[in-house]
């Protein structure tokens, strides 16, 4: 049995999908859901669907019942996911589940970005449970850059404060397919797998290939990090999601979303998706 935590969320959905391509029997997937109604579909198609609520673990112990292989999703709350993921951890170790697989971030070891503390603190206790395990080291989503197209296009203009640094980003269906993969072949236990996208971009980069992909002149504006986050806010952000932004960006400027690493085209078996290749898919 295989179980998907967050499976009524973008990733974990994904992950599902790739696996029932893979042939992996419906009745063989179990979707760890906060709220079965919004895996209904998921459900109708075969998938068992289970109450599990990271903040709950009385509902993760009997959700990871006869679980043999856990992709666990990191949570979406950032301040609480690492005391989230130790009570699945935990549960999954009383469970006797035989692997589990984390959701990490690309360098979580040397990365400076604030979200890698919660990242490599679920590493670190992982393997201080003993729990065999994989990690995926996740790069930045294609999909952080394709959901403001508009703006940016109407207006010209690709707001950031990245500097001259390269992100080596990739879709979340690349990332999807690489966990289909890790729970339905033997790539080894203990061991962390760095993903990411095969061409590394900086932000002038990006703007060059908007401004291509939608037949226009875009140009990248680079800020002081303070004044991005000033904008970001008086754009309608709360100060603390503006703040992430900013200082992902300026993990971007260091290199801590960069990489060349293979590991992603090297287990899904194809290249990741060009940057081209979405930005026309998305504007189209």
């Amino acid at each position: 049995m295989i179980a998907v935590t967050g499976a009524s969320g973008h990733l974990g959905r994904l992950v599902i999908e790739r696996l029932l391509e893979r042939e992996v029997p419906p009745e063989q997937i179990t979707a760890l859901v906060r709220d079965p109604a919004k895996a209904s579909e998921l459900a109708e198609r075969g998938v068992e669907v289970r109450h599990a609520d990271y903040d709950q673990p009385n509902t993760l112990q009997p959700a990871l019942y006869g679980v043999e292989k856990l992709l666990l999703i990191s949570g979406s709350e950032v301040g609480q996911r690492l005391p989230q993921h130790r009570n699945v951890i935990d549960a999954a170790k009383y469970a006797e589940v035989g692997l589990v697989l984390y959701t990490s971030i690309l360098n979580a070891d040397t990365s400076q970005v604030a979200l890698a503390t919660e990242h490599i603190g679920t590493e670190r206790y992982l393997q201080e449970t003993g729990v065999p395990h994989v990690i995926l080291r996740n790069g930045w989503y294609m999909e952080n850059y394709t959901q403001n197209l508009d703006r940016i296009i109407e207006s010209g203009t690709l707001y950031g404060a990245a500097g001259k640094g390269r992100v080596a980003a990739a879709t979340r269906n690349d990332y999807a397919e690489a966990a289909a993969v890790l729970l339905t072949e033997d790539h080894g236990v203990d061991r962390s797998f760095e993903l990411c996208g095969d061409e590394p971009f900086t932000y002038d980069e990006l703007a060059t290939a908007i401004g291509k992909a939608a037949g226009t002149d875009v140009v990248y504006q680079n800020m002081d990090p303070e004044a991005y986050t000033q904008a970001l806010v008086e754009s309608g952000l709360p100060m603390p999601a503006a703040m992430m932004i900013t200082d992902a960006d300026e993990g971007v400027a260091r290199g801590d979303l960069d990489s060349n690493s293979t590991d992603l085209s090297d287990l899904i078996h194809r290249p990741t998706m060009s940057l081209h290749d979405v930005l026309r898919g998305a504007i189209m």
